[in-house]
């Protein structure tokens, strides 16, 4: 599970997270991250200590005894970045962090400021067309959220109490999670692999029509797969042609990014549905059960049948 390196935090006592607000208080990014992570620190007491800061106020105040073991820096969509000086002085203090990062806004600064070259990042869509500077550095990927080595980042809006519940899980485990769930009336979260809907069109749509188009391809055909060199020529390109876009844009070959597809799906249908595990693998394009089973668990860390069981304690 990509998460679930974080949770070795857990053993610093007490664990010192930093949020830095560079946007309005009131914005559903800010708000859908700082409410989970304020009620973990409620329930877990004072081993989690959730300092919050503005951009200011970070870059005029010293920095804890040790430091902060996570940090982000957070601002809605919408928000202008803060002042040059100020932005390096909240640069070098995210990155004195075992792990740190950006949710909605704040993880394009950081990739503009040169921070995530080769890092797999998760960005909002909406801010897809000024990522001109940055595409060769960063890999962007349609994802709601994304780790990668100590690079944490998030598409914001909605998808950061997703993010924020999924820090809960993997620092304090499933318990705490399901309790902060119950206090916000959330009854699922969303895994860090699943996308956002309207992320590949607007990245890609004008600049690389035939990317959008092989993977509408493949959203069109779950059930009964197309094999690459069928998807490279509907779209009317060599199967390397296609390879190296995938590569390039999305950090992945077609037929893995295929293979997530599909089991996103078949998650989706195991929570949603009361089709069988068999049928849902076959709904998936999957003939074997064994290689269903075996394919799930690499991707989500547990089988369909632990996955569909959550469904019924839940």
């Amino acid at each position: 599970m990509p998460f679930s390196h974080l949770s070795r935090l857990s053993q610093e006592q007490p664990l010192r997270v930093l949020l830095v607000n560079a946007g309005g208080a009131d914005t559903l990014t800010w708000a859908g991250l700082v409410q989970p992570l304020r009620l973990a620190a409620r329930s877990v007491g004072p081993q989690f200590q959730l300092d919050i800061r503005t951009p200011q106020e970070l870059a005029a105040a010293p920095a804890p005894a040790g430091g902060w073991h996570l940090a982000l820096l957070v601002a809605d969509e919408q928000q202008a970045a803060p002042p040059p000086g100020q932005l390096r002085a909240v640069v070098e203090r995210l990155r004195a962090a075992s792990y740190w990062g950006g949710v909605g806004a704040g993880v394009l600064w950081l990739a503009e400021a040169g921070l995530m070259g080769g890092v797999r990042i998760a960005l909002p869509w909406a801010l897809y067309a000024d990522t001109e500077s940055i595409s060769e550095r960063a890999i962007l990927t349609p994802h709601l959220f994304e780790i990668d080595g100590p690079h944490l980042s998030c598409c914001g809006g909605a998808a950061s109490a997703d993010f924020a519940l999924t820090l809960v899980d993997a620092l304090y485990g499933a318990n705490v999670q399901a309790e902060v769930k119950e206090a916000l009336c959330i009854d699922r979260v969303r895994g860090h692999e699943e996308r956002q809907r309207v992320a590949l069109q607007a990245r890609f749509g004008a600049l690389q029509p035939k990317l959008s188009e092989a993977v509408t391809l493949m959203e069109a055909n779950i059930e009964e797969p197309l094999s690459t060199d069928d998807i490279a020529n509907l779209v009317g390109l060599s199967r390397r042609q296609l390879e190296r876009l995938f590569k390039q844009y999305l950090g992945s070959l077609p037929s893995r990014y295929y293979l997530e597809l599909r089991l996103q799906r078949a998650r989706q249908l195991l929570l949603e549905t009361n089709s069988s595990i068999v049928q849902v693998g076959l709904m998936c394009g999957f003939s074997s059960g064994s290689h269903f089973s075996t394919a799930f668990g690499t991707l989500f860390g547990n089988t369909p049948r632990e996955e569909r069981q959550r469904k019924l304690n839940g």
